[in-house]
């Protein structure tokens, strides 16, 4: 492989706090070893329409801890196609960018893994999204931000439960995996989880809020994924409850895309420049093809395939934690 001179970053998919704490660390890795940095504006959409800037140490001052990214994210559905990405491939010779950091999820990685196929492009990932979703990694960045702004989102929210003895169905992201839903409401302090790994069922939803009623709990706050195991939506759920628990006062809160924003957490800006500093470091090796993740503390690279395939686990443990913490 020849010598690696520019290497490309970029953000794809939805944006997560702590993307730009990343672009800072590999715009930084890039200096220390004396190579250039340019960044790609909207994904893969700017890498087709060839919106690049070169960057270096202090391009990006100051933006360790501003929530989103800077170099925007975009969806591109040109990219899908192969004149799409030989259009891209085209536009990252003619700037003669030798290498590309992708910053993003599953699709973001599915996206990265097909073009290295057809072009034997070099390409590292590092995991970007709060659903923490991706496997080969503990944490994926934005994952911790996103918990601590739930949580005091919640918190909020049983105030008012609280004053006027009121069950809050409140709805998280996490369509297809439950960590955030599940460490939430561990948290919180939840009455009830509801995971898309787990089907609690509607019978013991019931079970579980006459018991805290019979408890003498006047109050109850039930976290729901929005990928739920039982196959109804938050509204659905408040209208079950209303028909077969009349004596509760429903509520419902969606939290939305609140849960995407916001300045980083400590934890999310160290792993930012931890895996940019490794992301680049791999590519000056001639390493490529691969995610940059964080396993037991310690970072690890995963194939981007498996990455993406593997699905990341629920931790069975915490299941039961919050079993027991609902009594």
């Amino acid at each position: 492989m020849d010598k690696i001179k520019r290497i490309g970053v970029m953000t794809s998919g939805g944006d997560s706090p702590g993307m730009n704490a990343a672009i800072r660390a590999v715009v930084r890795t890039c200096a220390y070893y004396e190579t250039e940095c340019i960044g790609i504006y909207h994904g893969y959409q700017g890498m087709i329409a060839g919106d690049f800037i070169e960057l270096n140490a202090r391009s990006v001052k100051g933006i360790i801890n501003k929530g989103g990214t800077f170099l925007k994210s975009a969806r591109s559905k040109e990219f899908m196609t192969k004149e799409g990405r030989q259009k891209a491939f085209d536009n990252l010779k003619a700037a003669n960018i030798d290498a590309l950091i992708t910053i993003g999820g599953d699709g973001t990685f599915t996206g990265a893994i097909i073009f290295n196929r057809e072009f034997n492009f070099p390409v590292i990932g590092i995991p970007g999204t709060i659903d923490n979703d991706i496997a080969g990694t503990s944490h994926t960045l934005g994952y911790d931000t996103a918990l601590n702004t739930v949580v005091d989102a919640v918190d909020k929210i049983r105030d008012t439960a609280s004053s006027h003895d009121r069950l809050f169905f409140i709805e998280v992201m996490g369509r297809d995996a439950g960590h955030i839903a599940l460490n939430v409401g561990i948290g919180a302090g939840a009455e009830e989880i509801l995971i898309p790994e787990e089907n609690l069922g509607l019978e013991r939803l019931l079970e579980s809020l006459e018991k805290s009623k019979q408890s003498g709990k006047a109050s109850s706050i039930v976290i729901v994924a929005e990928g739920d195991k039982s196959g109804k939506n938050v509204f659905e759920l408040k209208d079950y409850i209303d028909k077969n628990l009349p004596e509760y006062d429903v509520r419902v809160s969606v939290l939305g895309h609140l849960q995407r924003g916001g300045s980083p957490s400590c934890f999310d800006r160290v792993l930012a420049s931890r895996m940019g500093v490794a992301a680049v470091e791999s590519l000056l090796e001639g390493k490529s093809n691969l995610m940059v993740g964080l396993i037991s503390d310690e970072i690890a690279l995963t194939p981007l395939e498996n990455a993406i395939k593997g699905q990341s686990k629920i931790n069975k443990e915490l299941i039961r934690v919050s079993d027991i913490m609902s009594v």
